[in-house]
Order: C-alpha cells, then structure tokens, then sequence
C-alpha cells in the first residue's frame, strides 16, 4: 500500500471525486476528517508537521531527527518524494536503496543494523509486495516503527494505547479522506495483512461496520451493492464491472501499482467516486515521524528503570561470601543492559555476566541531566575493617531492589595481590556484593593486564633507548629511528610532533642539520632520574630491589630498578581519571618518566610511545558492567592505590552512570581508606579532573572500629577477640568517637551532607549503636543510621537509602580544599593542618630540591596527591583516634604528570606488597570436574 502511496501524488488522472461532505469530525488519527481534496489535507498535514517539529527544536536545539528509509526497488520518485516531503516538514531522511531481488535476509540485517543506530529515531520501509511478510515487519523495533505495521504496535492499537501506538500512515490517509463513517457499511477489497487489520480495527472504533474480501470472492457483488464505502488494497480485475458498485460510493484507492492499473470506476456516469490516498500518506508518515521524535526526546529524559530485581533469600547463620554469591543466578547481562537504557551496539560482553561499555553513550546521553552523586567513605582504617565496600552496595541495592529508585554502584577493579595475599576479595561482602564474586575478584575484563603490557612496554622502551643512544653514534641512530622504507624516507607523526616541541619546523628527513639529527636523535636520559618501574599484579616483595642489564647483549649498562604491583602505575591512575580516549592518549604522552642529563623532564611523548600505549588502553578505557546480589547494575573500573595514587575509581564510569540513573536516580561511589585520605582525594583531585559535583558523603563506621579508636587492645589476625570488642563497653566507644567526629568535620571543610552509616554486628549492644548515631548527629551528621545490609542485603539498608536519599535535597555547598594557584609547599601545609590535624609540616632537603625542580618545570599548579600510611590521621600507624601537636614529615615529593597531581611521601611507602606466612592462596582451589572456584572471600 505505501509505494503506491508514495506514487499517487502525481498521478492527476485519478483526481477525486468525493461524495458531498458532512461537517467535519475529529478522526482517530488526530485529525479533523474533511471533505477537501487529498492534496490539500496533505498540505494541511504536512504544515502541522512542520510546526510540532519546529516547536520540538526550539526546547532542543541539538536536535536532529533522522528517519532511514530502506527501499528495494528502483523506483527513483518514490524516493525523491519522500525526500520532498521531509524537507518541507524539517526532517532529515536516508534512503538506504537495496537492489531489487534482496532477499528477506538482506532486508533484515539492514533493518537490524537501523535498531540500533542511536542517531536514527524512526525507520520506514518501501519494499515489493512479496518483502512484507511477518518476520520483515517484526524486525523492526517497535519505538523506531514509524509505519505502525509491527505486531507490537498493531496490539497496542487494538488495545487502544493512545500513547504506545501510531496508526499505520495509509490508515491515517483512509480515515483523514471519509466523513462521518458512524453506521455506515465499509468493505475493504483486496486489503490485508498489517495495513487491512489496522484499518478495521480503526473503522470500527469509529463505529462503521466492516466487510472484507478478494477479488475473486464468490460474495463480492453483494458486498459491493451494500457497501457505502470501499476501500481498494490492490488492482481491480477487468472482470469485475462497475455497475456492482451501487452510485455515489466513495472509494478509497489504496493499490500499491495504481500508476498502472486501468481505472475503470466510470467516474463519468458517476457510478462512483474515487479517491487516492498518495500524498497525503506520506504526510501521515511524517507526522508519525514527528511524534516518534517527540516520544524519542522523551525516552532521554528520566524515567525509572523497567529492572527485574533478583530476590534474596537469607540465610542465618550468613554463610561465606563465596557461597552466597554462588546461590544466586544472574542475570544475563545484556538483559541488565537493556534494562537500564543501554542500546546493543553500546556493549561488548565478556561471557554471561560481564560486558564493556562503550563511550559513544555519552555523546547519546550528552543532553540527559545527571543523577545525585553520592561518595561512600569511612573512619580512620583498622584491622577489624568498616565494610565500605558492603555499604556501598547495600546502598545501591536498597535504592533499587527496594524503594524503586534508579541507582548504580562505582567500584574499583580490586588487584590480584591481595585477593591471593592477605586482604582477600573486594566485591563487598555477605548479601550485600558484586556478583559473580570470583570474576570480580579475578582476571574480569583484563583492564589491570592491559595496564601492565602497556606499563612494561614503557619501561622497555627507557632502557632500550639509553642503550641504542649509549652505543651508537647520531648517524646510525638516525638512520634507524628514521630508516628508508620502499625507497622513501619519512618521519612518523609522532616523530614530527618531536621536532616541533624542538622549534624544528622541517618534514624532509634530508633536510636536518647535523645539529638538528643529533638534537632529534638524543634524549639524553640520566640514568639516576629513571621513576618508572616495571610493574606486575602479585604481592612479591623480592621485586623490590632488582638489578636490570646483567645480561652481555646490555654491555655493561647495570642499573638498580624494582617492581610495583600493577595498580600502582601512573597508568591506573590516568585510567581512573581520564574523560575520553583523546584525554587519555595526551595524559600518556605527558607521563614525566626520567630527567635528561639538564635536568628537564622527558615524557613517554618523547621515547615515541603514546599511541602504543594508547592501543593496549584502547579496551580497558570503558568501564566494565555487572550486578548485585539483587540484580542492580554495577560499574566496576580502575583501582587505583589510594596512597600514592587517588584511590577512586574510574571518572568514566562515574559519568556514564550519572547519564544512565537520570536527575532522580543515584550514583553511589567509593573512596579508599578513610575520609582523611580517600574522600580528600575524592573531592581535590578526582572532582577537579570530572567536574563533578558530589550530593552527599556517607561515613562509615562500626562500634568495633570506633572501639580501638578509643583505646582498644590491638588486633593479631586469626586470633579471637578480646572481651573489650564483644561486650558492651559505652565509654570505649564514647572516647573512640573522636575518630569518628573529626572525620565529619572534614567532611564538612568540603561543604557535603554527611550521613553516617553504622555496620552493626550481632556482638554490638543497643546502647553502642544508640550512643554513636547521637554522637554523629551532635557533631554535625545530616543522619546517622544503623545497617545490617550484610546479614539481610538491600532491605537492612532501608534506612540509610532514605536518608541519603533526603540529604540528597539539602543545600550543597560544595567547594575545593584549596586553589591550585598556591604554591606546592602551601598546598601540603593546607592539607596537614585542616585535614590531618598537624601543627605543620617539614620537609627534607631531598623534597624541597623536588619542590623546587616541579616548580621550575611548570608543574607547581598541579593538585596534592598524600602518600601516607591509612591506619592514622597522622604519619605513625600505631597513633589511634585523632593525634593532635605533630610535625608531618615530608621525606620526598614525586610527580605523576600524567595523571595530574604532584605526590608527597610522608615516610617510606611500599608500592610492592608481601605475601605473609600464610597467605590466601592456602585456600583458594578449582573443582575439576565443575570448574568452580573455592575459598576466595
């Protein structure tokens, strides 16, 4: 029925001759039916069109609607016209022109490919009558269904969806051309299908009473006698005669060939009145487009997430996390992804329960406005633990699974060092974790592999280049660095960026001085400045100290080097805080990695390097999907150390979940150790790099912690207990309370709501609980709450969710610690005193020669990343609550200027963990015969 439609418009020799016309009706179609002339509804039509579009722009003006239309015949007018009309209305159009004889498989995979086209709002389709079968018109995605022919949108019609359904445009056309139908006798000849069905059900709401039949039906001359209108879905036969239609029927010619059928209705001895619905079905077309926009602009605003949650059922006593996780089935997660608004050609899957996501959804959702942000943090660290991580998710699972809230839960990619040392896993624990647990806790996505290839190739890269520089004389180095390939001669890009960075403004190999080759040729790298080490993700403490070149092939270049575990390299740092590949790329090629033998800095830009880099990164930019015990999305990305390094994850992952929650939706995200450390670096250095403004800080805490704050006899691991943590002891938990509050105070230096949430365990009397959330209140806390998410999943986080959830409404007042513009030295004083509580600080010869050589090198404008142990606000672990009177040692100061902050050490810090006498490893196994994995936790 379309391609006539389309056709008709220039066909004059089939003008109307309507039957007198009533007055006008308010049609199903949202038009009034008139009696006028096809062409003129089809203008009148077309100008609405036109200013609903234009309406539509006005409140967006990035909008462009785009309607793709596959065709599969040559028919050159059809689309000329259809671009015609779409001009007019002020849409864009494609033709994607398959070749005639496409096959129904052809026809689909391009439909398929269309689905998924985020810049594509409404697909329509011109094809050869024997194309529009069932499975063609069902390909088509029910919200991109301008032509309304879909079984989903014919049911939605059916049931009378006003909102959920468009009626088919050569229906429209029908309804736009008849007057008054009610009680009159409609036969539909020749019309069936999606179209013929459609048009039925709309008669007949608009209450005529409906016949249909072939051509060939033995009953046709006595439908056609009693008819007062018919409707022609395709050519009538020669054999048919005219005089079977009764004088002054209308008829609507909806034929898909009607250019060459013979017309043969004898309009001349008026035994009927013929009209054509042609142009102004393509009108309808347009306004259905026009609505599928509307509705479109409305799917990108906030909506609450269709998600199945996934119940629990919990057990006590709480059985291993490992268990746990195990008894749970999750959800295949591109049915998570669907659920939460992600299109299928905007993840990768990584097996059934993983998948990356791709940043082309931030371009998507660059007009949606973003969700509270919400950082989860804790008191000062001890050996009994806070449960960050739990809360964290038992948040996120109560915001969802329980009060229907959209939410999503950022966490850092844990290392493998401590999963196989003495930490264990970092998926949260008891019913409140990410599952599959051990895929959270393991290999994942790779991103930590693809962080140490790229790591190593850098560190390769410094030694190689000394040695090649050390044994070789300009000559022969630039003629390797620049050799002749097929006869040619030539600089690669990053070559040529080298040279401008030079003041060498040539691109002729040929053409350099001696000066300029040897200028171009040698860095010059002072072996002794070497701060890139090589990195691997194992807790081995004999990496420490390594010797480098021993080998004869070095010839005599020996240096002293050591390991980092993986997650301390800067890369994983600039992967958390990077906000697209191209700001991650010039983050690599920024990466201070030596000093040359002047003392300025050379840049893994200069060993030529950053796109190598760039393609390991190019997967592990995108952070990685997965769910809650409850079925709730989770981005796990990045994992910083949160002593030399930030401590937070990944900015992107931050970003697209804010787009994906919606302005009413939540972000929940974690900072590492505790608010001293992580949360500071959370606001001075993560928010700078996103721009991101935080809605609410939650503050963990226990009464076992708060306890050894308080004076409590020290904890060996493996070893029970003391009475003091498991029994009721008020005046512990009152002195430990200090900890507690000064960690608010700094939260409050920032200009956050802070929410305490308290980790109950069963050892922990009413009185405690009760005696710490008014202590949290009195010093300053939006809420204080008790949580037993970790026994009882989202449900026992009830509470702290509805008070985040009100503390998300307070004023924010949020601002930064301190301007960048301060010198470095002041920086570090400002965080000392106001976060730490110093009397102030003092730094060592060495630091201050780095201060001043950071300075010098145009890095002093950078922001403070401190490099301090987590177990005390001050710089000795053993010093519990809150240490007042000290002078904060600064023993070095080094530069991340990749990532972006400048990082004081205050005493020594290990970046390479041990393993202890006995480590996890111990218990971890894989069955054989199910190949599941034991005693990980």
């Amino acid at each position: 029925m379309r391609t006539a439609a389309l056709r008709r418009c220039l066909a004059p020799l089939l003008a109307p001759l309507l039957a007198p016309a009533p007055a006008p009706v308010r049609g199903l179609c949202g038009r009034r039916a008139r009696g006028g002339g096809a062409a003129a509804a089809a203008r009148k039509i077309t100008e609405n069109a036109k200013k609903s579009l234009a309406s539509l722009k006005r409140e967006n003006p990035r909008l462009e609607p785009t309607l793709a239309i596959i065709q599969a015949h040559n028919d050159h007018l059809i689309q000329e016209t259809n671009k015609d009309f779409a001009k007019e209305v002020g849409l864009r159009v494609i033709h994607i022109c398959l070749p005639e004889g496409s096959s129904t498989d052809e026809v689909i995979n391009e439909i398929l490919r269309l689905n998924e086209d985020p810049n594509v709002q409404g697909l329509a389709l011109d094809l050869p009558e024997s194309l529009y079968s069932s499975k063609v018109l069902n390909a088509v995605k029910p919200e991109k269904d301008v032509d309304g022919l879909s079984d989903v949108n014919l049911g939605r019609l059916v049931r009378g969806d006003a909102y959920d359904y468009l009626v088919p445009p050569t229906v429209c056309a029908v309804m736009e051309l008849l007057e008054d139908i009610g009680g009159k006798t409609v036969l539909l000849v020749g019309a069936g299908g999606a179209v013929g069905a459609a048009l039925q059900c709309v008669l007949q709401r608009e209450g005529a009473a409906t016949m249909s039949c072939q051509w060939k039906a033995p009953q046709l001359r006595s439908k056609l006698h009693h008819a007062d209108v018919v409707v022609v879905g395709s050519t009538k036969p020669d054999d048919v005669p005219v005089s079977w239609i009764k004088p002054g029927t209308t008829i609507i010619s909806c034929s898909r060939d009607l250019l060459s059928e013979k017309h043969n209705y004898d309009q001349q001895n008026n035994h009927a009145a013929e009209n054509t619905v042609g142009s102004l079905a393509i009108a309808m077309r347009m306004q259905n487009m026009v609505k599928n926009t509307e509705r479109w602009i409305q799917s990108q605003q906030y909506r609450k997430w269709d998600l199945r949650c996934l119940k629990l059922q919990p057990l006590s006593p709480v059985p291993s996390d490992i268990e746990i996780s195990r008894a749970q089935s999750p959800k295949a997660v591109d049915v998570l992804a669907k659920e939460i608004g992600l299109l299928t050609d905007e993840i990768e899957i990584y097996g059934q329960t993983k998948a990356k996501v791709r940043l082309s959804l931030l371009e998507r959702l660059k007009d949606q406005p973003d969700g509270k942000y919400v950082l989860v943090a804790g008191i000062t660290p001890t050996p009994l633990g806070e449960g960050k991580s739990t809360v964290t998710i038992g948040l996120v699972q109560a915001l969802t699974a329980h009060l229907n809230i959209n939410s999503f839960a950022c966490l850092r990619q844990p290392s493998q060092g401590p999963t196989f040392g003495v930490k264990g896993g970092a998926a949260g624990g008891g019913y409140a974790q990410v599952i599959p647990m051990e895929e959270f806790n393991l290999h994942l996505t790779g991103d930590i592999h693809a962080i140490t290839a790229a790591n190593n190739l850098l560190a390769a890269a410094i030694d190689a280049r000394i040695l090649h520089e050390n044994t070789q004389s300009d000559k022969a180095l630039y003629n390797r660095l620049v050799p002749i390939v097929n006869g040619v001669r030539g600089f690669s890009a990053i070559q040529l960026a080298r040279l401008r960075r030079l003041g060498i403004n040539k691109t002729d190999p040929g053409a350099l001085t001696e000066e300029e080759i040897s200028k171009f040729v040698r860095l010059d790298i002072d072996p002794s400045t070497i701060t890139w080490q090589r990195v691997v993700d194992t807790n081995d403490r004999f990496l420490r100290k390594i010797t480098v070149g021993q080998a004869n092939t070095e010839k005599g270049f020996v240096r002293q080097a050591q390991f980092d575990i993986a997650v301390a390299s800067e890369i994983m740092a600039i992967l958390a805080l990077t906000t697209s590949l191209q700001d991650m790329k010039e983050r690599l090629g920024r990466m201070v990695v030596a000093n040359d033998k002047k003392g300025d800095p050379i840049t893994a830009e200069d060993l030529g390097v950053t796109g190598a880099l760039a393609v390991l990164m190019k997967d592990a930019i995108k952070p990685t999907l997965m769910q809650t015990l409850e079925g709730t999305p989770v981005f796990v990305h990045a994992g910083p150390f949160a002593n030399i390094a930030h401590g937070n994850s990944s900015v992107l992952a931050d970003k697209i979940a804010l787009k994906l929650v919606g302005e009413k939706g939540f972000v929940v995200t974690e900072a590492g150790f505790g608010a001293d450390i992580g949360m500071e670096k959370f606001f001075n250095i993560k928010c700078r790099a996103s721009g991101l403004v935080p809605s609410v800080v939650v503050l963990v805490a226990t009464v076992r912690a708060l306890k050894m704050h308080g004076g409590g006899p020290n904890v060996t691991a493996g070893a029970p207990l003391k009475k003091e943590y498991t029994e009721e002891n008020l005046q512990l938990v009152a002195d430990g309370c200090c900890n507690l509050q000064k960690q608010i105070q700094i939260t409050q230096l920032f200009g956050v709501p802070v929410v305490v949430a308290l980790n109950v365990f069963k050892t922990d009397s009413p009185a405690e609980v009760d005696l710490v959330c008014e202590i949290a209140k009195q010093s300053g806390a939006f809420d204080a709450v008790p949580c037993d998410h970790w026994s009882a999943g989202g449900r026992g986080a009830l509470k702290l969710a509805q008070a985040v959830e009100k503390a998300a409404n307070q004023k924010n007042s949020f601002k930064y610690l301190y301007s960048l513009e301060l010198p470095i030295v002041e920086k570090i004083r400002v965080i000392a005193q106001k976060v730490y509580g110093a009397q102030d600080i003092e730094l060592s010869p060495a630091a201050q020669s780095q201060v001043d050589r950071y300075t010098r090198q145009g890095f002093g404008n950078l922001p403070i990343c401190m490099a301090k142990t987590h177990l005390s606000l001050s710089h000795q672990p053993e010093r519990k609550g809150v240490p007042t009177g000290f002078i904060l040692p600064i023993s070095d100061v080094r530069a991340s200027i990749g990532a972006g902050f400048i990082y004081p050490l205050v005493g020594t810090m290990s970046t390479m963990p041990g393993l202890p006498t006995r480590p996890c490893f111990y218990d971890i196994d894989l069955d054989p015969v199910t190949e599941q994995v034991k005693g990980l936790f």
